[in-house]
């Protein structure tokens, strides 16, 4: 690189600029650099837009999975009660479809128990006059259940408020299942028992009341729920009734004598069509965001997207493409829509593909929603997303996607792999060009600066030799020419 330098900056003894000198010299060598650093930031633009759509592309596979596992949304079930104030059920998906007459006689309930006013309040012994001690035996679970001995000791728990403390602790300890409180009104003070277990096992009573004053109303409560399931009597120590109906968990709310309520089990339409929207949903998402990377300015004023020419994407939207577009061969179809094809996909769902690439939930041919394709034959349904075979839709489609998202030989992770590597030469040819740089900085500051050092002496020599010439006068020389005083500054410095 040629500099310049003005001789009458060097007359005057300023020198140069070194730092300015050594910047263009290093800025001339550097374009390249720029280039190198450029190609970096496409890189990690590259590499966010994969991962993004990695991201997405696995989000699409839990979907997907979700729609192909046998024990997944599609094989749920549902348990629709006519009269929900009476009865609600949850099943599971071991229910068998059909329809059920329930009436509920009766529910299961807490045995209760508690004693007559003690009108001296809760905090005065209840012990018979001049005793210092009593007993109190509870029996829990009616006349087969067990005895627990309560003895009552002067200053311990011969009060209501002492007395139902002790049978807490007692209760906590030893899982009597009994809760003991102190309720008061305008007649005094009551001591209350309460089964925390329902039905029969729950059932309390008094088999011994020795030396106290206390008396005890008859039991309440601690009986079984008595119910038919099709006219089938049921007895149940809890109102959650298990194993009545096969896959079918009953909650009893009330009764409700001669007032059959209908349960209803099939698949749960709702879950299916959840897990179809989320599909639908998460496809979407990668298509549109793949679709992005194709999108080209046709004045050419906007520059290509970053993946625009990446062939692993393109490949990645034509397997989405073709997956998406699959058909399965269902037996019964045509029972269903009335034609003579067994073969089906999504659009005979109502489930369309848009120009796109994307999908709609929408209407088949026919001119049927999902929503009443699935109501008409909910098994055929699922049987075009997962068959015994392993042959369904989304059979097919979560298989491809386990190709497409492994983390070694997926497209995009291989994308990824290859774009990281060539980063990190980058980084090392960049590296050790900018340590060049520097290296080649320091060396010209050095030299340049030992220039401007002998340019700023210029002017001393200069005068110096001046003084010099001006003590020698002015004369002839023994040639007889005359010799000037003034010395003359060359070119070429």
């Amino acid at each position: 690189m040629s500099i310049s330098l003005n001789p009458a900056t060097i007359l005057s003894g300023q020198g140069i600029d070194v730092s300015s000198i050594v910047q263009q010299i290093i800025s001339g060598e550097s374009g390249q650099l720029t280039v190198w650093q450029g190609q970096q930031t496409n890189f990690a633009t590259q590499d966010g837009l994969l991962e993004g759509i990695n991201n997405n592309l696995t989000s699409l596979q839990t979907a997907v999975a979700a729609l192909a596992s046998p024990t997944g949304p599609l094989t749920a079930q549902a348990a629709i009660s006519s009269q929900p104030n009476v009865v609600t059920a949850s099943a599971q998906s071991t229910a068998i479809a059909g329809t059920h007459q329930i009436v509920v006689t009766s529910l299961a309930t807490n045995g209760t128990l508690y004693t007559n006013s003690f009108a001296a309040g809760a905090n005065t012994s209840f012990l018979s006059s001049g005793q210092t001690s009593g007993d109190i035996q509870l029996q829990i679970g009616g006349a087969s259940g067990a005895t627990q001995d309560i003895p009552i000791t002067q200053g311990s728990n011969d009060t209501l408020t002492t007395l139902a403390n002790y049978i807490n602790t007692q209760s906590t300890a030893n899982n009597w299942g009994v809760t003991a409180s102190v309720v008061t009104d305008t007649t005094g003070a009551r001591l209350a028992l309460q089964s925390q277990n329902t039905g029969s096992t729950g059932a309390l009573a008094i088999a011994n009341n020795s030396n106290t004053t206390l008396t005890f109303a008859a039991p309440q409560g601690g009986a079984n729920a008595v119910l038919t399931i099709d006219n089938v009597p049921f007895s149940s120590a809890s109102n959650t009734v298990t194993g009545a109906i096969q896959g079918v968990t009953l909650n009893l709310v009330s009764q409700s004598p001669g007032n059959p309520v209908q349960l209803t089990v099939g698949p749960d339409q709702n879950q299916i069509t959840t897990a179809v929207n989320n599909f639908v949903s998460a496809y979407n998402n990668v298509i549109s965001t793949i679709n992005t990377q194709y999108v080209v300015d046709p004045t050419g004023a906007v520059p290509a997207p970053p993946l625009e020419s990446d062939i692993s994407l393109r490949s990645l939207q034509s397997s989405l493409l073709n997956d998406a577009s699959n058909s399965v061969s269902v037996p019964g179809w045509p029972n269903l829509l009335g034609d003579s094809s067994e073969t089906i996909n999504l659009a005979t769902l109502g489930i369309n593909q848009n120009n796109d690439g994307t999908l709609t939930v929408g209407s088949n041919a026919l001119g049927q929603t999902f929503a009443q394709v699935l109501a008409a034959n909910p098994a055929a349904v699922v049987n075009f997303f997962q068959n015994s075979s392993a042959t369904g839709f989304a059979n097919a489609f979560n298989t491809d996607l386990t190709n497409l998202t492994n983390t070694i030989s997926g497209p995009l992770y291989v994308d990824l792999a290859q774009n990281q590597a060539e980063q990190a030469d980058l980084t090392t040819t960049i590296n050790n060009f900018q340590a060049q740089l520097t290296a080649e900085t320091t060396a010209l500051t050095q030299q340049y600066d030992a220039v401007n050092a002998s340019l700023q002496q210029y002017p001393l020599l200069l005068q110096a030799t001046t003084e010099v010439l001006g003590t020698l006068g002015s004369g002839t020389s023994e040639t007889g020419q005359i010799i000037s005083s003034e010395p003359t500054l060359t070119s070429g410095l």
